[in-house]
């Protein structure tokens, strides 16, 4: 078998990569931020060069995105050409090849904005509040409307992913699990905040579980990798301050704005589609990534780590 990684430097793509090859699968990968002689470089928008991506491929696991609520704020075009028409550019190159791959394409948590009961299923409505989770569902909709014209294709959406130095250092849980390893104060934006953290390791799992099924049989409806529980901030940094390697300090921030509020994902389908659930739970997680960063970090930052 042989796959396309739309992302494939970014978090995600990068651990499905080494698994993928790991076990023997051969992997092209595309990523704008790879140093333009790296043979994966690419942009999802250039579309010459995913149509020389997509020959011979088997299957697309479509990661590529501006991906962060954050990054769409300040960027909101750039958000919605890279989300939106970047993944019609996939699904146009896809269907133009005699093989006609599958694809996985990865959603977010952020299509269901805030929801008045936890936890939310696949088929809850889907109402985002912020540009980042507009384009999310608007990539979807171009999805199930390309299932009309042959494709195989299916929607992952993912929840808090973490669980690896190679990620935003400013993101939550890396945030927390640096401050941790350093001794920096943690500041927290929004302490009763309420999310579904997913260990990486989980994820990766669950792709590859998907990734067989497609190969047999058709493509199964949206699917969640969460673990079906909530943890709040304030719980997590109380985590990372137990777990911390030097004392520290928890700060409390101003939440922001643009940020939904509370997420735990309906686990079900994933486990009776895919026979797959969450193994790593947030505390067990938060000491393996904490333990990355030891290892890896100069403990000499002299700035406290902002939780975005």
């Amino acid at each position: 078998m042989r796959i396309l990684i739309t992302g494939s430097k970014g978090l995600i793509g990068t651990a499905l990569k080494n698994s993928l090859r790991f076990m023997g699968l051969e992997v092209v990968g595309i990523d704008n931020e790879f140093d333009p002689h790296h043979p994966e470089h690419g942009d999802i928008l250039d579309s010459s060069s995913l149509f020389s991506k997509v020959k011979g491929i088997d299957g697309i696991v479509h990661l590529a995105a501006i991906s962060r609520v954050i990054f769409g704020e300040k960027n909101p075009e750039l958000c919605w050409k890279t989300n939106v028409e970047g993944t019609r550019n996939i699904i146009e190159a896809a269907l133009s090849t005699p093989r006609k791959p599958w694809m996985i394409y990865a959603s977010s948590r952020e299509v269901y904005g805030e929801q008045e009961t936890l936890p939310v299923p696949e088929s809850a409505t889907l109402r985002p509040v912020n540009i980042y989770g507009e384009s999310k569902v608007e990539a979807e909709k171009i999805v199930e409307q390309a299932k009309k014209k042959g494709l195989k294709g299916t929607i992952v959406r993912f929840s808090n992913v973490y669980g690896s130095v190679l990620d935003h250092h400013n993101r939550v849980i890396p945030a927390f699990c640096r401050a941790a390893a350093t001794g920096h104060d943690i500041i927290v934006e929004g302490k009763d905040n309420l999310f579904d953290f997913t260990y990486l390791e989980d994820v990766i799992q669950g792709v590859l579980s998907l990734i067989n099924l497609l190969s047999t049989q058709d493509a199964p409806p949206p699917i969640h990798f969460t673990t079906g529980k909530t943890s709040s901030l304030g719980e997590v940094a109380e985590i990372a301050k137990e777990a911390s390697l030097k004392p520290l300090n928890i700060l409390e921030g101003t939440p922001r704005s643009f940020d939904v509020s509370r997420f735990r994902g309906e686990t079900s389908r994933a486990k009776k589609l895919l026979n797959w659930r969450a193994c790593v739970d947030i505390k067990e997680g938060m000491q393996r990534l904490i333990h990355q960063y030891s290892l890896y970090l100069n403990a000499n930052l002299a700035e406290p780590v902002l939780a975005y």
